[in-house]
């Protein structure tokens, strides 16, 4: 028997960790502080602290990029120090990883090398798709419910999903998460005012107004620097300019779930007309996401209690359930023979 259980949700800028001896969640950033870009410096919370706000000297890197492993070896290390971290971590114990839907199987693979390879030194390590985690941790009837629709809203990534009797139908994967809306809310005000601010101004910008439920003339002070003067100012950033921003990536994920229904088959698509569109992820805590998605869908939508933690949630349930644990697998059983 494992000495404990991990269930980890592993995102492009936040890490979820479930942790069965302890019956807690916690999250930390998922970033680095390297110095000449090789020695660490910092990690986690207080690695991202000093995003935009570094030296030349030091650098702060995301070993995640659009929602698969793009830095291994810095991932790795991560991961072993946020578990070490005043949280008695311990060998030998068992993993359930959430991994994104729409990747390669290789890409999938590396989730469970990152922890099978480690000095973890794992006993056993299972894999369960985001999606499925996530209608978990919704509380949703996952393997006798005949439709449903999941659009995680993460960092960088948006995943939907079309699940039906347990196992997926349809996915998709868009490079269109928090970062494109913040680059593109950075990019509109640099053209607008002549005003350059950063990505921790920008996340704010979109977190403080209630894009579709705000008054239209209301405004609020942003930190950032003139690029006709060069001095650092506050100016006001109206909540038009923020929505107008965010339009063109909303559409982008409007038209992908649009194509995403067109494709799924029509008793499918009726159960999930009945359903409605579950919406996760960070990004979903977006004041009024779900009724701009329902107007433009013409399908309801609901939005998880805690977006955030809706698939380590979902984890943890699958964890402590003997039943539901038939939806995380082993990547080392016969089917995946040919990636040893």
């Amino acid at each position: 028997m494992a000495r404990n259980i991990y269930g980890l949700d592993l995102g492009s800028y936040e890490i979820k960790v479930y942790d069965k001896k302890k019956d807690t969640i916690w999250k930390e950033k998922d970033a680095l502080a390297l110095t000449d870009k090789k020695e660490i410096f910092a990690v986690g919370d207080e690695a991202y602290e000093m995003y935009e706000k570094t030296p030349p000297f030091l650098d702060v890197v995301f070993p995640m990029k659009q929602g698969v492993i793009s830095r291994f070896t810095d991932m790795q290390f991560l991961l072993q120090n946020l578990l070490k971290k005043d949280r008695q971590f311990v060998r030998g114990s068992e993993y359930v990883i959430a991994v994104p839907t729409d990747v390669t199987e290789v890409e999938k693979k590396a989730f469970f090398d990152l922890v099978i390879h480690s000095n973890a030194k794992a006993k056993e390590v299972n894999i369960v798709e985001r999606a499925i985690a996530d209608a978990v941790g919704l509380n949703l009837d996952v393997q006798n419910t005949k439709g449903l629709f999941i659009a995680n809203f993460g960092g960088e990534t948006t995943e939907l999903s079309v699940l039906a009797g347990g196992g997926m139908v349809l996915n998709r994967l868009l490079k269109t998460g928090g970062r494109t809306f913040d680059e593109a809310v950075i990019n509109l005000i640099r053209h607008s005012h002549d005003f350059l601010i950063g990505r921790h101004t920008a996340e704010n910008l979109r977190k403080s107004f209630g894009i579709f439920t705000s008054e239209v003339d209301e405004v609020i002070p942003a930190a950032g620097r003139d690029l006709i003067t060069r001095v650092p100012m506050q100016k006001p950033i109206s909540i038009n300019l923020v929505r107008t921003a965010m339009k063109d990536p909303l559409l982008e994920c409007i038209r992908a779930i649009q194509s995403l229904l067109d494709r799924t088959p029509p008793e499918v698509r009726k159960a999930i007309a009945d359903n409605g569109i579950f919406l996760t992820g960070g990004v979903a805590h977006t004041a009024g996401l779900e009724t701009y998605i329902e107007e433009m869908i013409g399908i309801r939508c609901r939005t998880a209690l805690e977006p955030d933690i809706c698939s380590v949630t979902g984890l943890k349930k699958i964890i402590e359930s003997p039943e539901l644990r038939k939806l995380a697998y082993s990547m080392i059983e016969e089917n995946y023979r040919w990636m040893r």
